[in-house]
């Protein structure tokens, strides 16, 4: 009885820790790679040709403050959502198309953000989220 307890006891530890950082939004969960500091926030998802559909890319500010977000180098299109320290969506950028120029324009937040969230263009309508949407975190 001890063995098969501590098999599902190293079942559960290893799944948790083989899941990585995750979110929800309207009932879907996405793995996200989390962009906390300043190089990665930077770097976003740039030069990247692809995404899988379950996966985003999770903005992590230390505060709530206005947000802008441009599409420089990027080269999918992509839903970039606003939330603040609440984890409610107070604005949004749907279907923003990749920036193939030299001066890309900017994506403002409408509302103070401290999370932003970019998932595959398209993504936040096939779920029906828009403002006032709640995302849950599950950060390792």
């Amino acid at each position: 009885m001890r063995f098969l307890l501590s098999i599902l006891m190293l079942a559960v530890y290893t799944g948790c820790s083989a899941g990585g950082a995750s979110v929800e939004l309207g009932g879907q969960r996405f793995s996200v790679e989390i962009a906390d500091t300043q190089q990665k926030q930077t770097l976003g998802l740039m030069y990247r040709d692809e995404m899988a559909a379950d996966h985003g890319m999770l903005f992590v500010f230390p505060n709530e403050a206005p947000r802008s977000f441009w599409m420089k180098n990027t080269r999918i299109p992509l839903d970039i959502l606003y939330f603040d320290k609440d984890l409610v969506m107070v604005a949004a950028s749907f279907d923003t198309p990749p920036c193939r120029v030299r001066r890309c324009p900017p994506y403002p937040s409408i509302a103070p953000a401290m999370y932003v969230l970019e998932l595959n263009a398209g993504t936040a309508a096939k779920l029906g989220v828009d403002l006032g949407a709640r995302m849950t975190m599950q950060l390792h």
